[in-house]
């Protein structure tokens, strides 16, 4: 299938009212590309594989609207037929109209042609397989070779919404788990993702693991990885919600019955999770936390602190941090 890219320059401000406007005349589903910090929402759901902070907000966006062009060279909008030609003349009137009223920056229009790409599947071009210590982690599309057989291996794909594996925090919180696991463990994961530390955990000689995210996705996800690794599914249970406000989900994930509980996630959010979660562990019971940018240390030990925990070990890796704690007996 191709695609014609039609790409506008604009400010920030002006991405909405842009994005509502060309929906309107056909233009659907908007790429958007611009320095934007994330917001507090956005972080809390970012709980694996978080990158640091990007380049500093200049206000410029970039938006990239695509229209499917048939094999003769018809573009369709709104499943009509139309030209490049006559897409470029409504975007360009509605952008003057917006003008008219508010800031939209340069305004430009560039046209890009797409050929065959497959949207879910093109990230795996930049995913190989790796190792972490001994453990070698490696996507389904690809074979262990010869030199590496008899080694633990980890078979993970992460989908497009979860990690790898291959970031620094995953990788702090995998070689903890590693000192702590036993084969009497349940663990809990908050903000589970691809499963790949319940997993690990699992492959390490845990009993039973108990996951919890906000994104629906991640059930599929870890479904997928359960049976990529042979493990029983039974064995791993994922909750679908927010376990520092929704008491619901606290109730169900249950109290005082985890010997670790594992948390990759923000800094901000593992201040607001170490009060809650304390009541989750067992007497005793393990928190590994990571995520945690490393000016963002002081906040989060003080935190577990504050909740109650001894703080056993701060590990570092790049510029991220891993603070692993126990609750008292």
């Amino acid at each position: 299938m191709k695609w014609k890219k039609f790409k506008i320059k604009t400010v920030t401000e002006a991405e909405d009212i842009i994005i509502s406007t060309l929906y309107d005349i056909g233009l659907e589903g908007a790429q958007i590309e611009d320095k934007v910090p994330l917001t507090a929402a956005e972080k809390e759901q970012m709980f694996v594989d978080i990158l640091p902070n990007g380049p500093e907000d200049d206000g410029i966006a970039w938006l990239s609207f695509f229209v499917e062009e048939t094999e003769d060279g018809r573009l369709q909008v709104n499943g009509e037929d139309t030209d490049e030609k006559a897409v470029m003349a409504s975007v360009r009137k509605e952008l003057e109209e917006l003008r008219a009223f508010c800031d939209i920056g340069e305004g430009s229009i560039e046209v890009e042609e797409t050929e065959d790409i497959d949207w879910i599947n093109n990230w795996k071009q930049y995913f190989h397989q790796f190792y972490i210590d001994d453990l070698l982690v490696i996507p389904s599309w690809e074979t262990v070779e010869e030199e590496d057989q008899g080694k633990m291996v980890l078979h993970i794909d992460p989908g497009t919404a979860f990690g790898t594996g291959m970031h620094e925090t995953t990788q702090l919180c995998i070689r903890q788990l590693k000192k702590y696991v036993t084969p009497d463990t349940v663990l809990l994961d908050v903000g589970t993702g691809s499963g790949i530390l319940g997993i690990l955990s699992l492959m390490f000689g845990a009993q039973r693991v108990v996951g919890t995210d906000l994104d629906i996705c991640a059930v599929e996800a870890v479904r997928e990885n359960l049976e990529s690794n042979h493990i029983n599914p039974e064995k791993f249970e994922m909750m679908i919600g927010n376990i520092i406000t929704e008491k619901e989900i606290q109730d169900r994930v249950g109290y005082g019955c985890y010997d670790i509980v594992a948390a990759n996630i923000l800094a901000d959010v593992l201040v607001a999770l170490s009060p809650v979660i304390v009541n989750q562990m067992k007497p005793g019971g393990i928190y590994i936390t990571s995520g945690i940018i490393d000016d963002k240390e002081a906040v989060v030990v003080e935190a577990v602190k504050a909740a109650g925990l001894e703080v056993l070990e701060v590990a570092h890796q790049g510029e991220w941090v891993g603070v692993t704690a126990r609750k008292p007996v």
